[in-house]
C-alpha cells in the first residue's frame, strides 16, 4: 500500500483520473470508484459500485467488532444517490448484468446497453431497501431480547 486514499481522492492511470468515493458498511475500506470518458463525441459518467451488500451473517446492531456498520452503510447509500451516472459497473459483474448487457453489445443492434443509468438507480434503491429491511429486523430483535 503505498497512501490510504481518503473520500475525493484522485488517482492517474493513464490518461484517466479515477475519483476513490468511500462507500463503507460492507467493509470499512470499501470504495466506489467514478471517472468520465468519451465516446462518440458525448461525455459519460461512470461509476463502479464498490458493495453495498448486507451480507448474511452481518450484525448492523450492536455490532462490537464494526460498532459504526450501522452508520457507515446508511452514508453509502447517501453518497450513491447523489452520483450521477450514465455508465453502471460494479465490484462484480452481476450488480450490472455484465454477461447480458455483454451478449447484447455483441450483436450490435442497439445502443451500448452499458449506458444505464435508470439501472444504477435501481440497483442502489433495492439494496437500500435490503439494508433497511435487515437493520429494522436487527433493531427489533435486539430490543425484544431479554437483558443479560
Amino acid at each position: 500500500v503505498d497512501r490510504v486514499l481518503e473520500d475525493g481522492d484522485l488517482v492517474k492511470l493513464g490518461g484517466v483520473i479515477l475519483v476513490a468515493r468511500r462507500t463503507p458498511g460492507h467493509t470499512r475500506g470499501c470504495t466506489t470508484w467514478t471517472w468520465r470518458t468519451e465516446s462518440g463525441g458525448k461525455t459519460y459518467d461512470v461509476v463502479v459500485v464498490g458493495s453495498p451488500n448486507v451480507n448474511p451473517g452481518y450484525r448492523l446492531v450492536d455490532n462490537k467488532e464494526y460498532p459504526e456498520i450501522g452508520d457507515d452503510f446508511a452514508k453509502t447509500f447517501e453518497v450513491l444517490k447523489r452520483l450521477h451516472c450514465d455508465v453502471f459497473l460494479g465490484a462484480h459483474g452481476g450488480y450490472y448484468g455484465m454477461v447480458e448487457k455483454y451478449e447484447r453489445v455483441k450483436k450490435g443492434t442497439e445502443a451500448n446497453p452499458f449506458v444505464d443509468p435508470e439501472g444504477y438507480r435501481s440497483f442502489v434503491a433495492q439494496k437500500e431497501r435490503i439494508f433497511r429491511d435487515a437493520l429494522a429486523t436487527q433493531r427489533r430483535a435486539t430490543a425484544a431480547a431479554p437483558a443479560r
